[in-house]
């Protein structure tokens, strides 16, 4: 991969997806369905003595159809290029990691038979892992509970995260939940 002007590797890749010339075809194919059940329904109108029921269920099938065939017409200009961008999360920390805002996040809980304190605790080690410069991010966890459990698992995750987070940052293990 060449570097992008100012020195660095750029931030994301785009590739367009495969399959584009299948799916062309199926789209075609539907459109042309699409003008098909238009052109019935057009032909086709309940004459003015066949009664008002079958009217008014003709014209809530004409409605239907029509919109329902507008928004898949619409979303065809999303799908007719299809493409993909892979971002490269590495990189964005390597680059930018001077002007990283400060990140405070707050893990809160309440009860201990709602919220099991492994879930919380594993929720606050997997925040204390992320690859975000340490100095720049704070976790507090929040019982509002007083819940003795969960401060008994946090006194417990606390010895363990001294080596769960080296682990996790050596090894840049993915979720970094234990």
């Amino acid at each position: 991969m060449a570097a992008a002007k100012d020195g660095y590797l750029p931030l994301f890749e785009t590739k367009e997806a495969k399959g584009q010339v299948a799916y062309r075809l199926f789209a075609f194919s539907m459109l042309v369905s699409i003008f098909l059940v238009v052109v019935y329904r057009v032909r086709h109108v309940p004459a003015v003595g066949e009664g008002a029921q079958g009217r008014w269920v003709w014209i809530g099938l004409f409605v239907a159809e029509f919109w329902l065939s507008l928004s898949w017409l619409l979303r065809q200009a999303l799908r007719w290029n299809l493409i993909y961008r892979y971002t490269f999360k590495d990189r964005l920390s390597q680059r930018y990691e001077k002007e990283l805002p400060g990140v405070e996040i707050f893990v809160c809980t309440m009860d201990p038979s709602m919220e099991p304190p492994i879930m919380v605790i594993n929720t606050v080690l997997s925040v204390m892992a992320y690859d975000y410069p340490p100095e720049k991010l704070s976790v507090y966890l929040c019982d509002d509970g007083e819940s003795e459990l969960t401060f008994y698992a946090m006194i417990k995750a606390s010895r363990f995260s001294k080596h769960w987070l080296l682990f996790c940052k050596k090894f840049k293990g993915e979720p970094p939940s234990p």
